[in-house]
């Protein structure tokens, strides 16, 4: 910045001499020795008086602002990654550190927005979620309250109903604080060798009424009988759990979901297949969101809490890989996803 205001000193010391001596010369009694003195004099006496207002007054004050402005972007955000310029000009250096600024505080301010709007859906989401088997429930309890309770018959039925909805509560409270606690990082994983064969098969049991009530059958494609993985047998547990339980919910009466097995030299691919009602294209990018619901009121009907995707989602992240879907309608969905695959001489 000094460099800067003795260069812009000297030019306009220069300049001031320069004007000074050509008036001068318009006078014949001035001899060419006096337009030299006063040259020098003019320019010397310019240069001092004007690098000290320049400097003092002027530059010194912009220093500072561009020092700060320098310590804020490195504090606060950190460089755009942009070169500088290298211009002489100070105010051209501060405008590009108020504009490198100016750009990065709009971008956390956009961040900030977007995190605001997910919080405002997500509070409705859940307070619509949490408002029908409340309501549900309340609506029983009334009715009994209100002498339904005499008559055996209603009573037992209304009770039923409320446990439901009550069931119903408890499965959605839990799949939040589930997924709370997978997105701060509570829940930490466990990895080690799995086979992946035998956790669909204990999958399978636990579904098994399940799919008995819909005359829904269940089969293991292939001819493994063991897939060795590296992952946290609860969470994909958990993840093969939601993906089958959804493909019941959606696959037509005395359907069928197939789970097979693709294996490499580094990974392993697990597919759950079944025939049933598919996904539309648009709806596609959408379903491992919060609550979203290809068609709510049918959704609804069949049951859950609308969090069992967003679950597979964010466990399958903290295995470094995602889900995959391809779906038509009519006929029916194939979620997967990828496992790294234990080699041979880590096998238990």
């Amino acid at each position: 910045m000094v460099y800067s205001s003795r260069v812009l000193a000297l030019i306009l010391a220069f300049c001031i001499a320069l004007i000074t001596t050509l008036f001068l010369s318009l006078f014949e009694s001035v001899t060419f020795n006096a337009r030299i003195v006063a040259f020098i004099m003019s320019f010397s006496v310019s240069y001092i008086l004007i690098f000290i207002v320049l400097d003092f007054l002027i530059f010194r004050e912009i220093n500072k602002i561009y020092k700060l402005m320098g310590k804020l972007r490195k504090k606060e955000l950190g460089s755009l990654g942009r070169e500088k310029s290298g211009a002489l000009n100070p105010l051209q250096k501060i405008n590009e550190e108020i504009y490198h600024f100016a750009e990065l505080k709009q971008k956390e301010i956009d961040e900030l927005k977007k995190v605001e709007a997910f919080r405002k859906e997500f509070i409705a989401d859940v307070s619509h979620e949490l408002k029908t088997p409340i309501f549900a429930a309340q609506g029983f309890v009334h009715t009994l309250l209100d002498g339904a309770v005499n008559d055996k018959t209603v009573r037992n039925k209304f009770l039923k109903k409320a446990a439901k909805s009550l069931d119903g509560l408890d499965a959605l409270v839990q799949d939040l604080l589930t997924l709370s606690h997978i997105e701060t990082g509570q829940i930490k994983m466990h990895f080690e060798n799995i086979d992946l064969y035998k956790l669909t098969e204990e999958v399978f049991e636990q579904l098994e009424d399940k799919a008995k009530d819909r005359n829904i059958s269940f089969q293991i494609e292939g001819h493994q009988q063991k897939v060795p993985a590296f992952a946290d047998w609860q969470r994909i547990s958990q993840v093969m759990t939601n993906l089958i339980s959804n493909a019941i919910k959606h696959s037509f009466e005395g359907g069928e979901i197939v789970v097979s097995f693709e294996l490499s030299k580094k990974n392993v691919v697990t597919h759950v297949r079944d025939n049933g009602e598919g996904i539309a294209a648009e709806h596609l990018p959408r379903i491992f969101e919060r609550f979203y619901r290809v068609d709510k009121s049918r959704s609804r009907e069949k049951g859950g809490t609308g969090l069992g995707l967003a679950i597979v989602k964010h466990i399958l992240e903290n295995h470094n890989t995602k889900a995959e879907v391809e779906s038509a309608l009519g006929k029916g969905s194939d979620f997967s996803f990828k496992l790294p695959r234990v080699k041979d001489h880590d096998k238990n």
